[in-house]
């Protein structure tokens, strides 16, 4: 637990020093930065403080408590992105099924280290029931659409963010039980290229990469965050199992993959015309909005892993 604990011990020094930072910025607003980035900025500093801290509980516990808090965010954050969009009659009975069965078993088959099964379970077999299900309710009005949303919430929602607890059953060589520090020190380094972006587009952020989209996304923050965020990555080598130039390549891969998923679910709140997918995180939003860059960059981070660890090993 040595490495697990000095771990824990940057992440709350890191997130004492974004704190003191984030009070800094608000007594000096006159000076040209834009109040409500900073008040942005603390909001977010608020929400890493309560995730971090939930995540380092999980890990003195057994990972099939993990599996199951996993299993519990993934639940609300769909129910978040589905309720954000309105539903027909036709549609209660396939949400039935995906809230009751696919989501939770998608987690059993997580937790039973089944990746042949839980890999396909919503891609293959829930793509499919979706779009049948619908249909046989009979109402054909906008199908599309709505097998289509439905899809992609269990997509994004659960799927996606399954492959996070997923690190917990893969094997590392000469370092068991590594794999707790793995997952937390993937949700850290999601958190800090998140929370470097958007310092940088803050302070230095001049070229937007999609306006109509995100009003404070620059590539200015991209560029200078993602590279903060290799630094502080390639520091924290020895949390991983990766080498000093293997663990800077995962963190600007989970850099480009934070942005990917903070931009995607920005755009799906802009077309529905709501800032927040919920209010149940104080200050900033619901669930959904502290989880999306950890829902794409999951997937990735964890075939990438498992690939480190089975080919080139």
């Amino acid at each position: 637990m040595g490495p697990t604990w000095g771990l824990i011990g940057v992440v709350l020094g890191l997130l004492a020093v974004a704190t003191a930072v984030g009070q800094l910025l608000k007594r000096y607003t006159e000076s040209g930065i834009n109040p409500a980035a900073v008040e942005t900025f603390n909001a977010r500093v608020r929400a890493w403080w309560m995730l971090c801290s939930l995540l380092g509980a999980a890990v003195v516990f057994p990972n099939s408590v993990t599996v199951t808090l996993f299993g519990l965010i993934s639940f609300w954050a769909l129910r978040e992105f589905i309720t954000l969009t309105p539903t027909r009659l036709g549609d209660h009975r396939s949400l039935f099924w995906v809230f009751f069965l696919f989501t939770p078993l998608q987690y059993v088959l997580v937790g039973m280290h089944l990746y042949e099964w839980y890999s396909i379970l919503i891609p293959v077999y829930a793509f499919l029931f979706i779009p049948a299900r619908v249909a046989i309710a009979g109402d054909y009005k906008r199908f599309l659409e709505r097998a289509a949303k439905i899809q992609s919430g269990l997509l994004v929602c659960v799927y996606c963010l399954s492959f996070a607890p997923a690190l917990l059953e893969l094997e590392i060589p000469d370092k068991p039980g590594q794999t707790k520090l793995l997952l937390f020190f993937f949700v850290v380094m999601v958190q800090l290229c998140d929370a470097l972006q958007h310092t940088w587009d803050g302070l230095f952020g001049r070229h937007h990469i999609a306006p109509a989209v995100s009003s404070s996304r620059t590539w200015e923050g991209f560029l200078g965050g993602s590279g903060s965020a290799m630094l502080l990555g390639t520091a924290l080598y020895w949390a991983t199992p990766f080498s000093p130039l293997e663990t800077g390549a995962m963190t600007a891969l989970i850099s480009v993959m934070a942005l990917a998923g903070g931009m995607t679910m920005s755009a799906i709140k802009r077309d529905r015309g709501v800032k927040d997918y919920g209010t149940l995180v104080q200050g900033h939003g619901g669930v959904l909005d502290r989880i999306d860059s950890i829902c794409f960059a999951a997937p990735v981070f964890f075939h990438a892993t498992r690939y480190l660890l089975t080919e080139l090993r």
